[in-house]
């Protein structure tokens, strides 16, 4: 969150203290006598501070905005970098679903692809994720402390003593999720047809990102660039909210009330890998049927779909949806409910290290850097 991090001495702060009378007393000579409890409420309700803690900024200065997106930046591209083959796996299951069975099972796909298509083939589509990702993370941390800060800053204009909570963090979560979301969805449509291409069976379809961004709009429409986005700002919505939320809660029980620290900031590494591992993992579970409905709408009605089905059976992009609920409709009626978790234990190994390293990483690179914003503070 935005929020002032006071480190200055004793000295500092009887300075301000004085500089406030000083304006206290000047505004009551100058209008009469001004109510004490207002003016105690003015002082009391931070704004967004400067990070320099220069007297009188009243928001964070771009080289800490820069810092921040960053360090977001890397943060996604590290996490997702570090568990790719469990990703490109668990998409793999989402678009197959019941069509082929060599995907089934965490070792059993991996060894798969490992025999059919090698160490590539572990990593396909892991750059063009990190294309994706590095904006869409860095632009999703930023905006999540933004929007927490701006929520606690107006609940601290009715209560000065507002604290962080939550449903503080749960908003300001899925806000971000959203913006972010929004602002990459056609680089996490293009990544994920790249991901689904499998090498030996058909000829690929697409060579690179842009060339998939360029054969998708000329055969399919701009408006494929889209397809999938309304069930992905719906399951962001908890996925993303749920993340923060517990993760910044988790990290804020363990730091006070189980080691006795005075922040969540003074948590070791393992404890913060450990609550983002926590928070991923059931933000993951309630939002991962929205996931599925998205891929199988992303590859709907692409040929290159095709190769994943085995023989007699209906392969994915031969099913056609309308949409959200016409894409869950049919996969529960042709698949069984079990269909919308498809991949999801191979996304129970993927998201908690995933969720772990973006978290810490994160911070770790804003200590490095100096940038006294933090998920978890105030």
């Amino acid at each position: 969150m935005f929020a002032r991090e006071m480190r200055e001495t004793d000295a500092a702060a009887g300075t301000f203290t004085a500089h406030a009378a000083t304006r206290a007393a000047c505004a009551s000579s100058s209008r009469g006598s001004l109510p004490v409890g207002g003016a105690a409420s003015r002082l009391a309700v931070p704004t967004f501070a400067a990070h320099s803690g220069a007297e009188g900024s009243s928001g964070p200065g771009v080289l800490a905005v820069c810092k921040s997106l960053f360090a977001g930046g890397v943060a996604g591209g590290v996490s997702r970098t570090a568990v790719a083959p469990l990703e490109r796996l668990k998409i793999l299951q989402q678009v197959a679903g019941s069509s082929t069975a060599v995907y089934n099972g965490v070792w059993g796909g991996l060894g798969h692809i490992w025999k059919t298509e090698g160490v590539r083939g572990m990593f396909k589509g892991n750059g063009a994720n990190c294309i994706r990702i590095v904006p869409n993370s860095a632009s999703k941390f930023l905006a999540y402390e933004y929007l927490e800060g701006a929520i606690i800053a107006r609940a601290r204009k009715q209560d000065p003593d507002a604290k962080l909570g939550p449903l503080t963090r749960l908003c300001a979560g899925a806000g971000a999720g959203i913006f972010a979301m929004s602002a990459t969805y056609p680089l996490d449509m293009v990544r994920g047809r790249l991901t689904v291409q499998v090498d030996g069976k058909h000829d690929k379809q697409y060579r690179s990102m842009s060339h998939a961004a360029r054969v998708i709009v000329k055969e399919e429409g701009v408006k494929a660039l889209y397809k999938g986005w309304l069930p992905s700002v719906i399951g962001v919505i908890p996925y993303v909210g749920l993340n923060f939320a517990v993760y910044g809660t988790l990290k804020d029980v363990v730091a006070v009330d189980v080691y006795g620290l005075g922040s969540a900031k003074e948590l070791d590494v393992a404890s913060g890998l450990a609550c983002g591992g926590v928070a991923g993992a059931i933000g993951q579970t309630v939002a991962y049927p929205f996931d599925v409905c998205r891929r199988r709408l992303q590859v709907s009605g692409w040929q290159g779909a095709a190769a994943l089905a085995d023989k007699g059976k209906e392969a994915a992009h031969e099913v056609r949806y309308k949409g959200m609920v016409d894409c869950f409709v049919k996969v529960v009626r042709r698949e069984g409910v079990g269909a919308l978790f498809h991949g999801l234990s191979a996304n129970y190994v993927k998201v908690a290290p995933s969720i772990a390293i973006a978290f810490v990483c994160y911070e770790e690179i804003k200590k490095v850097l100096g940038v006294e914003l933090y998920i978890s503070s105030g």
